[in-house]
């Protein structure tokens, strides 16, 4: 699909402001005058809810120029347990299933999204840039967020040693970027040159490179977190049976999702189904990363088969739904009480990061001798975030309830400024560039920007 979709009349828009007014209002009073309804029926009807206020908002703020996973988050967020009530703390508990399925098929999708070709093309720049992006927002981040830490409420008075660990994954967690983010810029304006070119196969690239670095990130946390803990040998042993492990597994995988793909191509939601809540499972029990086995299938399958747009092209179709859900309940499980302790500091990390990636995309564009487009404009690309840092976090949370949900509270406000100045910031970055216009031609086939929130 090429190009952005028609833009809906005045009228369209009006039609749907009115039905989320309306739809508001119907289970503002369902809840006032049965409260006692917070069943199964109630979160069911939360799931609907969440689904179709979601869509509508999502479709009314692109009308002021933020992506749709912004209207995601501020459904969820106003029909939560801390502004409307509509949904409680236990449906979206509930909900938060869906968490898992989501996360399979983002590291399915970003996998898929990583060709060879690509990579082959610009190996050197990607392995400067990728150094200096990923170092030094990982040490600006970390030194920023161990300056800010007496001013967190949930690392405030934790010890030292605790606070290191955090801020370690904080760092990791600032080098995530957002693949749909470029795809949706990229699809729109068709723009042709090297920032764009560059831009794509960097983002799909380092989504590898982060998640073995969450996984080490990790392994260093939990034993600064334990003050009985300690690294041994044996700590770096399980880190590579779990890296070499999940990547065996995730290469067969991958064999196995092509050739049903090419065999049989049918019930492919049954199949995300198995793979996003039955394997993740069966990959945690044996101490496996499921991110990590599932990016290296999506990769296997576009690589080593002619399957990868159609596994694309699934994931779009399976995930329009559940992505919608995703992120939305990520809005209603925001503590917003916290977060607006914390939004100085939210403010603070997301420019910290933005600077580092400047900085960074500048000293490598001058390194691999770019040119001054790429100089000025090579880094554009690079600050969103979205979807994968959420799951992320989501991640991190469950590993570390101690401090977990705190940690998710605040990637979420930070994940909100990056995603909602990131895409604006590209677009700016390839107008300057002189990439986009009317005589602007697609240099290589792209698929449309499915609802990959990666």
């Amino acid at each position: 699909m090429s190009g952005a979709a028609p833009r809906k009349t005045l009228g369209a828009r009006i039609v749907q402001a009115a039905a989320l007014v309306i739809i508001f209002g119907i289970l503002l009073l369902a809840t006032h005058y049965a409260p006692e309804s917070r069943s199964v029926v109630g979160t069911v009807a939360g799931l609907g809810f969440l689904l179709l206020a979601g869509t509508l908002m999502s479709e009314l703020v692109e009308t002021i120029g933020l992506p749709h996973l912004s209207g995601y988050l501020i459904a969820g967020l106003i029909a939560g347990p801390h502004i409307l009530h509509l949904v409680d703390h236990q449906s979206v508990e509930q909900l938060s299933v869906v968490n898992t399925l989501a996360l399979a098929l983002i590291a399915l999708a970003g996998g898929a999204e990583l060709r060879i070709d690509q990579l082959r093309e610009s190996a050197k720049a990607l392995a400067w840039t990728m150094l200096l992006q990923c170092g030094l927002v990982l040490v600006t981040l970390f030194g920023v967020f161990m300056a800010l830490s007496p001013y967190i409420p949930f690392t405030a008075s934790l010890p030292i040693t605790s606070v290191v660990g955090i801020a370690l994954l904080w760092g990791v967690l600032g080098m995530t970027r957002s693949p749909s983010a470029v795809l949706g810029i990229l699809s729109q304006l068709r723009p042709k040159g090297p920032v764009s070119e560059f831009t794509l196969a960097f983002v799909m690239a380092s989504d590898i490179v982060v998640v073995v670095s969450l996984s080490l990130a990790m392994t260093f946390t939990r034993v600064l977190v334990d003050p009985t803990g300690s690294i041994q040998l044996s700590d770096f042993k399980e880190l590579g049976h779990e890296l070499l492990g999940s990547t065996a597994l995730g290469s067969t995988l991958g064999l196995v999702l092509a050739l049903y793909l090419r065999f049989v191509g049918k019930q492919l939601l049954v199949v995300f189904l198995l793979i996003g809540f039955g394997l993740t499972e069966l990959l945690r029990y044996v101490h496996f990363d499921p991110l990590l086995s599932f990016m290296v299938a999506g990769f296997v399958v576009q690589n080593f088969s002619s399957q990868g747009e159609k596994l694309l092209h699934e994931i779009e179709q399976a995930g329009a739904v559940v992505f919608v859900v995703f992120f939305a309940t990520a809005g209603a499980h925001l503590d917003l009480p916290l977060l607006y302790r914390l939004w100085p500091i939210a403010l603070t990390l997301a420019g910290s990061r933005a600077l580092a990636t400047y900085v960074a995309g500048r000293v490598s564009a001058s390194i691999t001798g770019g040119g001054p487009m790429m100089r000025k404009w090579g880094w554009s690309g690079l600050v969103s975030q979205a979807g994968l840092t959420i799951g992320f976090s989501v991640v991190v949370a469950r590993a570390f309830p101690e401090f977990g949900e705190g940690f998710r509270s605040l990637a979420i406000g930070v994940v909100a400024l990056n995603e909602m100045f990131g895409p604006i910031l590209f677009k700016f970055g390839l107008d300057r560039a002189g990439e986009t216009g009317p005589k602007s031609e697609p240099t290589s086939t792209r698929t449309a920007p499915h609802p990959d929130p990666g």
